[in-house]
């Protein structure tokens, strides 16, 4: 998929895989580990097992950390290079983690996951254009189980104006209010909507501060 001066698709992806060793930290994305602690996971549908879809999962850090803390994890993402490499940091952490999640090289713009599967979809940092963004959230919406929950994390648009180089294509970015607004009422409850502010290093290695958009919902309808 591509939007007009910004291309998302397999071939660019992999390619800016390949141009390094590790394009991010290791480290899992910090809203996750935040959001995931405040979950009221004694409310949640399973007792038991813990299903969690990770989309856009890149070299495999938010998943293994989900997989360390008990969850059943599915890692998709769009480059088949981030999975090899997500595979194997999850092994090296040992058979335990490395079996407790399935990776999937698919395109959720274009083949959906399943519904009602998971008790917790989590997506950080998946800029579309307007459009093809609100039927992807709309698609991982409905693959959360009754009674579950939705993570969605973004750069917040007033990045654009910030230190932090951004693509300057305002469609791909949105506010977690404007987010929370496609969701129906009737069918969720919007635990948290809110800009945050953190640190985050430069292009040039100095510290600058970031803000991400924050969504978490629980899904209270069938």
């Amino acid at each position: 998929m591509r939007a007009e001066g910004f291309a998302h698709d397999q071939p660019f992806w992999d390619n800016l895989y390949l141009s390094k060793d590790s394009l991010w930290s290791g480290n899992p994305n910090p809203q996750l580990v935040s959001e995931v602690a405040a979950l009221d996971l004694e409310a949640a549908p399973v007792q038991g097992t813990r299903r969690a879809l990770d989309v856009g999962c890149g070299e495999g850090a938010d998943a293994i950390w989900l997989a360390e803390q008990g969850w059943e994890v599915t890692g998709t993402d769009l480059s088949a290079v981030a999975l090899e490499r997500a595979a194997d940091h999850a092994r090296k952490r040992g058979g335990a983690v490395a079996e407790r999640i399935t990776w999937l090289h698919v395109d959720l713009t274009e083949e959906p996951p399943a519904e009602s599967a998971y008790d917790l979809v989590s997506a950080h940092f998946m800029h579309l254009p307007k459009k093809e963004r609100l039927v992807l959230h709309q698609r991982l919406a409905r693959s959360v189980a009754p009674g579950g929950f939705l993570l969605l994390v973004g750069h917040h648009p007033s990045d654009l104006e910030g230190a932090m180089p951004r693509p300057m294509l305002p469609d791909l970015f949105a506010t977690a209010p404007e987010i929370a607004a496609t969701l129906d009422p009737a069918e969720w409850t919007v635990l948290v909507e809110e800009s945050r502010a953190r640190t985050a290093e430069g292009p040039d290695g100095a510290p600058v501060t970031i803000h991400d958009a924050i969504l978490r919902a629980r899904r209270t309808g069938a």
